[in-house]
């Protein structure tokens, strides 16, 4: 531990402006955490930029305040999640290959994102408090694109057949709460079950519950077939 302190000590630092991508990205990275764990009340630009390794005037060369900062992870985080669900609804799979890839590719970013269920309910509380300056933009930019292309996807495979008939402002969101809550309780749930959910084989077993839970819940059985349980833990 000492030797890892006296390394990072002296690493150098990474912040000039002949960098402005290394040095941005390092920004954004160190200032999710702090808003993840603290708010955009509690975070400190001068803690932010420890941690990204800069110095606190190129912080702001970048980000006129924190409040810009604040909306730029945000931005970066949901720009990230965007682009991934994306790649899975754009595909030319049937309607059940695609909803299960969605959520396949949902479940993988908050898996490899774990801040981000935080900054998600922290900045939910922040609209429902009429204190959030960039609900609107996410809403309009990333949420309801999502929103629609589900939605359109979950029509489509209920007028071919394949899909019950569920309302899509219900059925987005309980998938949607399904991931996000799994990760978002893990010390309460690691008090209840006494394991630790947030091992790479408990994620992966939860991955497999919630394809299986939604294609339980979506799926219409195949004539003469039944919903049987394929191989790999999905509903078929």
């Amino acid at each position: 531990m000492a030797q890892l302190f006296r390394h990072r000590q002296h690493a150098p630092r990474m912040g000039t402006r002949g960098q402005p991508e290394e040095s941005r990205a390092a920004i954004l990275q160190a200032a999710a955490k702090e808003f993840a764990e603290l708010g955009i009340a509690g975070a400190r630009t001068d803690a932010i930029a420890r941690e990204a390794r800069v110095n606190k005037a190129l912080l702001y060369y970048y980000f006129k305040d924190k409040e810009t900062l604040y909306g730029a992870v945000l931005d970066d985080a949901f720009s990230g999640m965007k682009s991934r669900v994306f790649r899975a609804l754009d595909s030319d799979s049937p309607p059940r290959e695609k909803i299960l890839a969605y959520v396949g590719a949902y479940f993988d970013f908050i898996a490899s994102n774990q801040i981000y269920p935080k900054l998600m309910q922290r900045e939910m509380m922040r609209a429902r408090e009429g204190r959030s300056e960039h609900i609107d933009r996410l809403v309009k930019t990333y949420f309801q694109p999502i929103y629609r292309r589900v939605g359109e996807l979950l029509h489509k495979g209920i007028a071919e057949g394949e899909f019950r008939n569920v309302d899509p402002a219900h059925f987005v969101p309980s998938m949607v709460a399904m991931i996000v809550f799994y990760f978002s309780s893990a010390p309460v749930m690691q008090r209840i079950v006494h394991f630790n959910p947030l091992t790479p084989q408990r994620i992966a077993e939860r991955r497999a519950a919630v394809l299986d839970f939604i294609s339980a819940a979506l799926f219409q059985p195949h004539a003469g077939t039944g919903a049987a349980v394929h191989k790999s833990g999905v509903r078929k």
